[in-house]
């Protein structure tokens, strides 16, 4: 028996036909060459759900699945178990109900379970998922920050555990007139929120990104940060955008659990999308992102944007810096002859303002302007 003529027959075996007439779901599944063992247990899993045996359906995504947790309910007995390129898919079932789980190399993963009653469903995802998603990081000097990208099928959001500065640790390397403006921003709480865009403007190597990863370890308590990395795909497709805008705010309302956090998305580089001919170069992109900060797109969700951009404030688009729209509108500038040269300390002449690249780069001895071109330590600013 060829193993595409054992596969049919297993398909068959977990589709009653009397039942499939009876409820009018006729059912066909094909399988070539070009299918992979974990198409077999997608296919596999939908079986006990078409067919009506299990009719109840629940799911649950993990972002970053903890170390030794299996995604399959205890006592399960496991049916199928594929590994496709580092994606490991389970099928295994228990009395009434079957699961499937899957693993992607990424660190995430997804585990659905069909059962006889919702009841049972909801019990069996929960004891699959218990202790499955990686707790926050306690390090202090590391916050997790999810990266949203759309992917071939849709949107998806990776969690990662980045290197956060504290403010105290780095404020020197700014600007005095920059540096007041960022001690206000990072002492805001939940309580101060007047506007919901964050903007940081200024010239390259000046440190902007960095601010960011400060302010997310700043506002770690109460705020969760997440990076858009295709914000002209996010803000043209708005099944992407609601994706993120209406994500799961955690546990459900009236429940003792429920801890309400204010989301901040971070979109770097938008030039483009926030500079004065926007409105002609972007189409309903910047539109969507007002609607974001302050229309009804952003009404009842606890979202902030934070943008950075290369641009001079004057060549921004007038609704983006109206006032009342901005939380804090700030220039991340160079530091002036005085301050970058107090920086450098007295082995080095300073004769114009310095970006903070161009200072670590002095520091480092890899600045170009000498001649010489090094690999980068690692912290360098961006």
């Amino acid at each position: 028996m060829t193993l595409i003529e054992q596969t049919r027959r297993d398909a068959a075996s977990l589709v009653d036909s009397e039942t499939a007439k009876r409820d009018g779901v006729p059912v066909v599944g094909s399988i070539n060459d070009a299918n992979t063992p974990a198409d077999v247990v997608d296919l596999l899993a939908l079986g006990p759900f078409i067919d009506g045996s299990q009719p109840w359906s629940a799911a649950k995504r993990v972002n970053r699945i903890a170390e030794g947790a299996s995604l399959v309910p205890p006592g399960a007995n496991v049916l199928r178990s594929a590994d496709d390129n580092g994606t490991i898919a389970v099928l295994a079932e228990g009395a009434d109900w079957t699961s499937r789980s899957v693993r992607w190399a990424n660190g995430a993963g997804l585990v659905a379970v069909t059962a006889t009653t919702e009841e049972l469903a909801n019990r069996i995802l929960a004891s699959a998922t218990d202790g499955a998603e990686q707790p926050e990081t306690t390090e202090p000097d590391a916050v997790d920050v999810g990266f949203w990208y759309q992917s071939g099928h849709g949107p998806y959001r990776r969690e990662r555990t980045i290197v956060a500065p504290s403010w105290d640790e780095i404020n020197g390397n700014y600007a005095a007139r920059s540096r007041r403006a960022l001690d206000r921003l990072m002492s805001l709480t939940d309580t101060d929120i007047t506007g919901r865009l964050v903007l940081l403007h200024g010239p390259p190597g000046t440190g902007k990104t960095t601010v960011l990863r400060s302010l997310a370890r700043q506002w770690r308590n109460w705020v969760t940060m997440d990076c858009v990395l295709d914000p002209e795909s996010f803000f043209n497709n708005p099944s992407y955008l609601m994706e993120v805008v209406m994500g799961s705010d955690g546990p459900a309302f009236g429940t003792a659990e429920i801890e309400r956090r204010w989301r901040l998305l971070i979109l770097e580089d938008c030039d483009e999308l926030i500079r004065g001919q926007a409105k002609q170069s972007s189409g309903q992109a910047l539109s969507r992102l007002l609607n974001l900060t302050d229309g009804l797109l952003g009404q009842g969700r606890d979202i902030m944007v934070a943008i950075t951009t290369n641009e001079q404030l004057d060549q921004l688009h007038p609704a983006v810096v109206r006032p009342g729209r901005c939380l804090a509108q700030i220039e991340v500038g160079p530091l002036s002859v005085s301050e970058a040269s107090s920086w450098l300390g007295p082995e080095h002449t300073v004769a114009i303002p310095q970006t903070l690249a161009e200072l670590y780069a002095t520091k480092n001895g890899t600045r170009a302007d000498v001649g010489l071109v090094d690999e980068p330590s690692f912290g360098q600013y961006l």
